[in-house]
């Protein structure tokens, strides 16, 4: 991916790691249009980055999702690039029987960024240079217990990114992903946010963006911090299964 000259779409882009990717993204010379659905955190975003715009999007109604695409295609003809970020990570208790957490998750964190390419393909393909990049995380390669709808639906981007790749070769896109370790953002309440077990979210961008500089044809973007998460498997089922316990007993 051409890191710099494009006009990016974030998701989830008013804060952590979507607004982290926005302002980094448009410091390198890139027109930034970030969406979501608290417009407060929208407009703090656009007001601390001047000429980042802001878009709103209900990710989780198709409807919404459709006319969403017509007005930014519309309104930024340029739009080459696409990241998928927004999501919700919420604990569940599953001997509660309470299905609201795992639809409002997977209506979110996979039909959410499915239906979105769908629908800005046609445009997207259009474009000299593409790219779509999307968000799992390092849970997508061995899950937490406590958030099991949250660690199946990076499981199945992961997969979908895959999937995808593979039948956009023939066109001008690139798809890439990128899979955070545990991250300082508010994505599980503002505890998160500074906590000492995960990686300063500023550190995260940081790392991230070198990835993307120093690898144009990376398909997948790993920092350090999460790689003993995305090849946990590779040391064989015994030493997948004391790592598998010791992440669920931390927490």
């Amino acid at each position: 991916m051409n890191i710099t000259g494009n006009t990016i779409l974030i998701t989830g882009g008013g804060s952590g790691i979507g607004r982290g990717l926005a302002e980094a993204f448009h410091k390198l010379g890139n027109k930034v249009i970030i969406a979501g659905r608290r417009q407060q955190v929208l407009d703090e975003t656009v007001a601390a980055n001047p000429g980042v715009q802001a878009v709103t999007l209900d990710i989780e109604s198709a409807e919404s999702i459709r006319s969403f695409a017509e007005k930014v295609t519309k309104e930024f003809p340029e739009l080459n690039a696409v990241i998928h970020n927004a999501g919700i990570m919420r604990p569940e208790n599953l001997l509660e029987g309470d299905l609201s957490t795992a639809d409002a998750t997977i209506t979110t964190n996979l039909l959410g960024p499915i239906r979105l390419t769908a629908a800005l393909l046609p445009h997207l393909t259009k474009q000299p240079k593409a790219a779509i990049l999307t968000v799992t995380s390092g849970l997508a390669f061995i899950p937490l217990a406590l958030t099991p709808t949250y660690c199946a639906t990076k499981a199945a981007i992961h997969s979908y990114t895959q999937s995808l790749r593979q039948q956009l070769k023939p066109t001008s896109v690139e798809v890439i992903e990128l899979a955070p370790p545990y991250v300082q953002t508010e994505l599980m309440g503002s505890a998160q946010a500074v906590d000492p077990r995960a990686m300063p979210l500023k550190d995260y961008i940081e790392e991230t963006i070198s990835i993307l500089k120093e690898n144009p044809g990376v398909t997948e973007v790993l920092v350090e911090r999460v790689k003993p998460l995305r090849f946990s498997e590779l040391n064989g089922v015994e030493k997948y299964q004391e790592f598998y316990n010791v992440l669920n007993t931390q927490h």
